[in-house]
């Protein structure tokens, strides 16, 4: 294997014709073609042995008394998988590409595990660093037609490899095409017709110059490279999609929405509307888990938070999931969900600031300080943190600091609609309690909201504190190794002991 990889050129080697057979050539021409010829036949008889070592362990040819002869096979067999893995990675120009693709995808769903990962990982360094999208684009239409011809029951990791995708920007609209095309240069004539004698000149000079650079540009094409993603990303899509309307229940959902989340911005706008629908569906239906229900509405705004902006749609149905959920978040050691949800209110909340009233963010801000109350400390403070910020971003909010104000209709926090709660009738009490919490990072931030959040004077954080987001602090103070941070200081000085004489 390493040996192919030193010795094969920079270049498919094509089969030469009849033709070219015939045809008298030089030494070197001659002696090169043979080499060539040479090659591709040996490296052909290669793979064909790697895949039938692979084959003949799969079909267990070998009798099963023979346990040692099958263990020392099962060893061979995981060498041929490595070369192949290594020879996708570093070869994908060379001939027998696509056989390598053919052989390796469904092996990554492999049973056993270590030959799975191998070919996972193989496929995400391909993808990883993979230019122009000519050798990603034939592994995603293989695996594609393999998880549909599985009926999607194979392993999420096959599906986790599409996030490694190089896809940054693909063809949106046709019209595009005719600006990357490139320009063409005017005719002898049609410069004789419109030009002079000097402009002719200066556009000779010009025109060759252009031809330079050109020339000197990256050998990848722009447009080619274009059209390459945008047919790659078409069949992701596919896949995702059918995945989400034909098998809701399988373990490959949360997969599928990571990817929906990452690629959200280059989805056609015309596809929104039917996947927040499914979404919400799957939400409502009861089948998911509590952190699952939460990837599918970080989902659902990632997707508005893209080329959804420009769509007037309120998605209330998630904010009103979101907050009658809230309180099922995990109160013990997992902390399960807390990260997530924090994720959820930067992108339903402040980033869609313009589109959230001010009932809806009264009603999320008491929510959330009374959800401080019974979590770990780490949790508290990444709620307090939003909280924070969420007063920033909607100034009005702070009227739930002022226990005399009075508005109309009494607050029902048990009410799962935030429009409708009237949370401008309460009051943060819930941080005067925060302020004799036992950890003093919590009862810092409680006392900085009492104050109104101030940037600046004696009620305002330190930098470490304001300048770090919400999942940041929660990760930074986070309690997983069972010890406090920052560390408790003794309240008893050590007692010197003195001797006389």
């Amino acid at each position: 294997m390493e040996l192919f990889k030193d010795i094969t050129p920079s270049y498919k080697i094509r089969p030469l014709t009849e033709a070219e057979k015939s045809t008298k050539t030089r030494k070197e021409t001659q002696k090169l073609r043979e080499f060539e010829e040479g090659l591709v036949s040996q490296y052909k008889f290669y793979l064909e042995n790697l895949e039938q070592m692979v084959k003949d362990w799969k079909q267990r040819k070998l009798k099963k008394s023979n346990v040692v002869s099958l263990k020392a096979y099962k060893g061979l067999a995981e060498v041929a998988v490595k070369s192949l893995c290594e020879l996708l990675v570093a070869l994908p120009h060379f001939n027998f590409h696509n056989n390598i693709i053919v052989l390796i995808v469904p092996l990554m769903n492999d049973m056993s595990k270590l030959i799975s990962e191998m070919c996972c990982e193989a496929v995400k360094k391909l993808f990883k660093q993979d230019k122009l999208g000519q050798a990603s684009l034939g592994v995603i239409k293989v695996i594609s037609g393999f998880v549909k011809g599985r009926n999607y029951e194979v392993r999420p990791e096959m599906l986790k490899t599409f996030l490694c995708l190089r896809i940054k920007e693909v063809e949106v609209k046709k019209d595009t095409e005719d600006i990357n095309k490139p320009k063409k240069f005017m005719t002898f004539k049609e410069k004789r017709k419109s030009l002079s004698r000097m402009q002719r000149k200066w556009k000779k000079a010009e025109e060759k110059l252009e031809r330079e650079l050109r020339e000197a540009e990256a050998s990848e094409s722009t447009e080619k490279k274009l059209k390459l993603h945008t047919e790659t990303l078409n069949i992701v899509f596919v896949t995702y999609f059918r995945i989400l309307k034909k098998a809701q229940r399988s373990p490959l959902l949360p997969a599928v929405l990571e990817g929906l989340a990452k690629f959200a911005h280059l989805i056609n706008v015309e596809f929104f509307d039917d996947l927040l629908v499914v979404l919400h569906t799957l939400i409502e239906s009861g089948d998911l888990s509590y952190q699952e229900s939460l990837h599918r509405v970080q989902t659902a705004f990632h997707i508005l938070s893209g080329q959804g902006d420009v769509l007037n749609i309120d998605p209330l149905k998630f904010y009103t999931h979101l907050y009658k959920t809230l309180f099922k978040l995990h109160a013990g050691a997992t902390n399960e969900g807390v990260e997530i949800v924090l994720q959820c209110l930067d992108v339903m909340l402040t980033k869609r600031r313009k589109q959230v009233s001010q009932q809806r963010a009264l009603a999320f801000i008491k929510r959330l300080c009374t959800l401080a109350l019974h979590v770990l400390p780490n949790s508290s403070i990444g709620i307090l943190a939003t909280t924070r910020i969420l007063m920033h971003t909607f100034p009005k909010t702070d009227l739930l600091l002022d226990s005399e104000s009075q508005g109309s209709g009494v607050f029902l926090p048990e009410l799962d609609e935030p429009e409708y709660c009237n949370a401008q009738n309460t009051a943060l009490w819930e941080l005067h309690t925060l302020r004799r919490h036992y950890h003093p990072i919590v009862q810092r931030f409680a006392a900085h909201l009492i104050a109104g959040a101030p940037s600046e004077g004696s009620g305002a954080l330190k930098p470490e504190l304001s300048r770090r987001s919400a999942t940041e602090l929660f990760e930074a103070y986070s309690m997983a190794e069972m010890t406090f941070n920052p560390p408790v200081e003794s309240s008893n000085p050590k007692i010197k002991v003195t001797t006389k004489g």
